[in-house]
């Protein structure tokens, strides 16, 4: 399972009610977050998520309100005697954006890799989870990233005695491993059935609406997208400062098909998103507005 927590919603400043857009995951006791703006440390303390588990951080792009936040959460993690090392994944120049903020956060007890995006799509598999990096339509260089918990296919126990192999390597062919066994090679799709449907989040902020973004978003469980303007009026506003409005995130999702949509990344200016949220529902009925904290947890569908 998958749980998900939208720390922030907000764009451009943090304001008493919405603090900065940012998104944390959950996978098997690895945590991931999704940009790290000012406040981001408060908002999770908030939602009641801790730092420590973070491993691996993903920067969508270079912007003070996505990334500021940074050198504070990096002491906060060091003060909390954190040894292992954290994975920073972000657009080219990632390491150094950060190495020039920790100027302020110069000595920590663990150890920082980067993994710097280069392609307009590019796949990072992690020993619980993937991730698919997709280069969006910013003023600046900028990627969604897509979180993918894939699910094996079931295991077949009458395979596995036809084959007679033993029961202590059934469970290491369940793991991946492949067997040697009395001269024979045993691969894991000897004794496990087709790869069932996983589970995926998709995450983009900051871009107009491109063919890309509602590629990486299709079947997805949960789609979370910017949704910077509800207002009709601010088309040109929205073109103008490569961001979206409702309408345009709601076509994504349209196209795309995920199960639901959350719209967050709202503009300091725009007070009550939930006013303008109908316009969107119209073109895709599962949209709904982010909020700070909002969770939840995606099982895998039984069969």
């Amino acid at each position: 399972m998958l749980d998900v927590c939208l720390l922030g919603t907000g764009g451009m400043m943090p304001l008493p009610y919405r603090w900065l857009t940012s998104l944390m995951v959950r996978v098997e006791g690895s945590q991931l977050l999704i940009d790290c703006g000012e406040g981001t440390q408060i908002a999770a303390k908030e939602a009641g998520w801790t730092f420590k588990a973070i491993d691996v951080l993903c920067v969508t792009h270079f912007h003070a309100d996505h990334i500021s936040g940074l050198p504070g959460l990096l002491l906060t993690m060091g003060n909390a005697e954190r040894t292992e090392p954290l994975l920073i994944i972000g657009p080219k120049g990632v390491e150094q954006v950060v190495n020039s903020l920790r100027i302020i956060a110069p000595e920590l007890p663990f150890p920082i890799e980067f993994l710097e995006l280069t392609e307009k799509t590019q796949t990072i598999t992690l020993p619980h989870y993937t991730i698919e990096a997709f280069r969006v339509q910013h003023n600046v260089v900028c990627y969604g990233y897509s979180v993918v918990l894939k699910r094996a296919g079931r295991f077949d126990a009458v395979r596995a005695e036809a084959l007679g192999l033993p029961k202590p390597f059934w469970g290491r062919l369940q793991k991946g491993e492949t067997i040697e066994y009395e001269g024979q090679t045993y691969e894991p799709s000897c004794v496990m059935g087709p790869e069932r449907k996983g589970l995926k989040v998709t995450y983009c902020t900051d871009t107009r609406p491109i063919a890309a973004i509602a590629e990486a978003a299709t079947g997805a469980d949960l789609f979370i997208c910017e949704g910077m303007y509800g207002e009709p009026d601010k088309q040109e506003k929205a073109k103008e400062h490569k961001h979206m409005t409702f309408q345009e995130a709601a076509l994504l999702a349209k196209k795309a098909q995920p199960k639901e949509m959350w719209l967050t990344h709202f503009s300091p200016a725009f007070n009550w998103p939930e006013e303008y949220i109908d316009e969107a529902r119209k073109i895709f009925p599962a949209s709904s507005c982010g909020k700070d904290g909002r969770q939840i947890t995606l099982k895998f569908e039984e069969e």
